[in-house]
């Protein structure tokens, strides 16, 4: 009769850290694909709403197929209000080459191809080291309408490219330490809230073309030499931020500084 069910693979870990013993990933994942079938497949399906499906695992083997049939099955037999998925890799990002997020990005393709009707129906999704097919991210964009906050961690499409975001129920939005030459937020109608942090553009990153609900910013970067200065003015035009938060730094001799 439980309404919140969040189960997490950090729950089963026994250390936290940068990488993760190969037997501790497994193991750790496996406990989360056998709790989350368990409690699926023993819901009342008549009388029990699911206020919140909350799942963190990670992007390993084909555990995270088994996680989304189950909850497939369950979106199509009980009413799930909000779905989230929290998709974590083995290493962190300090760990991660270009080998790894290129790896970790087809296993993840493999997985949204597998289990489709689960992502159509996730409301929230949070996904780290990534690298994605030119139209991958505009394609669970398109699949996942219900989506309303989506967060993405050190990921990319390969050099040099832009990513454009059109989504008509998104209201929060993070882009972090993501290797985009330019994000174009081009239509998000119902954007309230967002991060956008960490580029290696040398030009303006960001536009903002229509998110006219956007009333809170959080703007964060690594001043480098050859950067162009930013002018808020630009960022923000045709928005209505009423809460803006700047965390803007400089390096020198090899460390970062407050500026």
């Amino acid at each position: 009769m439980l309404s919140q069910l969040i189960v997490s693979v950090l729950d089963f870990l026994p250390h936290n850290g940068p990488i993760f013993e190969t037997n501790e990933v497994v193991q750790s994942n496996r406990a989360v694909v056998e709790a989350t079938t368990s409690i699926l497949a023993r819901r009342d399906s008549i009388r029990n709403t699911i206020n919140l499906l909350s799942i963190t695992f990670f992007l390993k083997d084909g555990d995270p197929i088994s996680i989304g049939r189950a909850v497939a099955q369950t979106m199509a037999t009980h009413k799930v209000e909000m779905a989230e998925f929290t998709i974590m890799t083995e290493r962190d990002a300090t760990q991660c080459v270009d080998d790894n997020i290129a790896s970790y990005g087809k296993h993840f393709i493999l997985f949204f191809d597998a289990c489709r009707d689960t992502f159509s129906g996730l409301t929230r999704l949070h996904l780290e080291n990534l690298r994605f097919g030119e139209s991958d991210i505009t394609n669970i964009l398109i699949l996942c309408k219900l989506l309303k906050d989506l967060r993405l961690f050190n990921c990319d499409s390969g050099d040099m490219t832009t990513l454009q975001v059109d989504h008509s129920q998104i209201s929060v939005l993070g882009i972090v330490d993501c290797l985009f030459s330019k994000v174009i937020l081009n239509w998000l109608p119902k954007l309230t809230r967002m991060t956008f942090e960490g580029w290696i553009a040398y030009h303006y990153p960001l536009s903002v073309c229509y998110a006219p609900l956007l009333e809170a910013f959080n703007l964060t970067n690594t001043g480098l030499s050859w950067h162009e200065m930013i002018e808020l003015s630009k960022f923000l035009h045709g928005t209505s931020v009423r809460d803006l938060k700047l965390g803007l730094k400089v390096k020198r001799s090899g460390f970062n500084q407050s500026a």
